[in-house]
C-alpha cells in the first residue's frame, strides 16, 4: 500500500506543478474563448500525464488506475471542469476500450499517439433522437466488400471538435435493437466525416463539444472494435469506468467548492464579524463536508471494487447518482455562503455551481441511474 501512495504522491505533485504552470495561466481565457487550443493535448502528452495507466509498451507510464482518477480529482478540484471532462472521455474512457477490446493492430496504431497528445478520442454514442436508450441508435454502418459504410449523426461529443479519432456506435444490423450495435474506430481526416459548430453549453465552457456527421463514409473492416454485433455488451462492461471517472470528478469538484467557501467565510464580514462566526455558515460547512466524505468512502469503495474487476453496472449507477447529485448539493450550499459575489463570474465559486449542473445527465441521467438500481432491487 505504501508503494501506491508514493506513486500517488509523486504524481500528483506532477500534476499539480503542470497545472500551476500549463493551465492556471491560461484558463480563463479559454473559457472566455469557449475553447481550450487543440496543442494543449500534446501538452499534456509530453507532460505524461495521458494514458498513464494504458501498459507501458504504448509509451504510457505504466501507473496504477488510482493516478488516473487522481489527475481527475485535481483538475475538478481546482475548477478546471471542462478539461477533466475531456480528459476523462479521451484518457478513462476512449483507451480502455481500445485497450480492453482491440486488436494488437489497434492498440499498436491507436494507443502511442493517445499518449503523446497527437490524436484526440472522443466517442460517438449519443444522437439526436437515442440518448440513454442506445437501442434506438439509428446511425448505421453497413458492409459492403472488406468496407463499412457508416451513415448517420451523434450530437453532445465530447472532444468532438479536435478528435482525430471517433469511437462510433452504429446499427450494423437494424432490426436486432441493442443485439445489432457494433463499434468502429473513425479516422476523423476520412471523407464523410464532419462536425457542426461547437455546441454552446450553460458551463464547462473550454471544453469542445459538437454533433458529428457520417455520410457514406467508408472505413476498412479492420476498423471494427470487437465483434461485430457485441457493442451494446462492450458498452455495458465499460460504462461502470465512465461511471466512476464522472464520480471522480464530482467528489473532487465538491472538494474545490468547500475550500473556496471556507477561506471565503472566514474573510467576508458581517454585522461586524466573519461570516464563518455564524451558526448557520458553520452548519452548512459541516453538512457539505459530511456529504463529501460520504461520497469519498463509496468513491474510495468501488475503486476498490473495480480494480479487483468486481465492480457492476449496479455500483456505478449507485455510485454516480449519490456523488453527483451530492456534487449540486455541494456547490449550491457553497454558493450561497458568497452572497451576490457568488453569482458574478469574477468569483471562481459561480464556474463550479454552472459547471457541475451537467453531472446529473451525462454519462446516464440520475433518472437512468435510478431505474438501473430499481431494477436490480425488483426487477424490471
Amino acid at each position: 500500500m505504501s508503494e501506491q501512495n508514493e506513486e500517488l504522491d509523486l504524481f500528483r505533485d506532477m500534476v499539480l506543478r503542470f497545472l500551476e504552470q500549463e493551465i492556471e495561466p491560461h484558463f480563463e481565457e479559454w473559457e472566455k474563448n469557449h475553447m481550450m487550443p487543440r496543442e494543449v493535448w500534446n501538452t499534456m502528452g509530453a507532460a505524461g500525464l495521458l494514458l498513464v495507466d494504458m501498459p507501458e509498451e504504448y509509451g504510457s507510464a505504466g501507473a496504477s488506475f488510482d493516478v488516473t482518477q487522481m489527475i481527475m480529482w485535481e483538475m475538478s478540484r481546482l475548477g478546471y471542469a471542462g478539461l477533466a471532462t475531456g480528459y476523462n472521455i479521451h484518457a478513462n474512457i476512449c483507451a480502455p476500450y481500445i485497450n480492453n477490446i482491440g486488436t494488437e493492430a489497434q492498440k499498436a496504431k491507436w494507443l502511442p499517439k493517445m499518449v503523446s497528445g497527437e490524436v484526440v478520442s472522443a466517442i460517438g454514442m449519443t444522437e439526436p433522437g437515442a440518448g440513454s436508450d442506445l437501442a434506438a441508435l439509428r446511425t448505421t454502418a453497413v458492409k459492403d466488400g472488406d468496407e463499412y459504410v457508416l451513415n448517420g449523426s451523434k450530437v453532445f461529443i465530447t472532444n468532438g471538435i479536435h478528435a482525430d479519432l471517433v469511437i462510433v456506435c452504429a446499427k450494423t444490423d437494424p432490426k436486432a435493437g441493442a443485439k445489432g450495435i457494433s463499434l468502429f474506430l473513425v479516422d476523423t481526416s476520412l471523407p464523410g466525416y464532419s462536425t457542426g459548430k461547437k455546441i454552446e453549453k450553460i458551463g464547462q465552457h473550454s471544453s469542445d463539444t459538437a454533433e458529428l456527421f457520417f455520410s457514406d463514409l467508408r472505413v476498412p473492416a479492420d476498423a471494427l472494435l470487437g465483434e461485430e454485433g457485441k457493442g451494446f455488451v462492450y458498452l455495458m462492461e465499460e460504462l461502470p469506468r465512465e461511471r466512476l471517472g464522472c464520480s471522480t470528478q464530482a467528489v473532487g469538484a465538491a472538494q474545490g467548492a468547500l475550500d473556496l467557501a471556507a477561506a471565503y467565510v472566514q474573510e467576508r464580514q458581517a454585522f461586524g464579524q466573519p461570516i464563518a462566526k455564524f451558526q448557520n455558515t458553520r452548519f452548512k460547512l459541516a453538512d457539505v463536508k459530511t456529504d463529501i466524505e460520504l461520497s469519498l468512502a463509496l468513491l474510495e469503495k468501488n475503486i476498490a471494487k473495480f480494480k479487483q474487476g468486481k465492480m457492476t453496472v449496479d455500483d456505478a449507477a449507485v455510485l454516480k447518482l449519490a456523488t453527483t447529485e451530492m456534487q449540486l448539493r455541494a456547490v449550491n450550499d457553497c454558493l450561497q455562503m458568497f452572497g451576490g459575489y457568488g453569482y458574478t463570474v469574477e468569483y471562481p465559486i459561480s464556474r463550479f455551481y454552472v459547471d457541475a449542473r451537467i453531472q446529473t445527465i451525462y454519462a446516464g441521467s440520475s433518472e437512468i441511474m435510478k431505474e438501473v438500481i430499481s431494477r436490480g432491487i425488483v426487477g424490471r
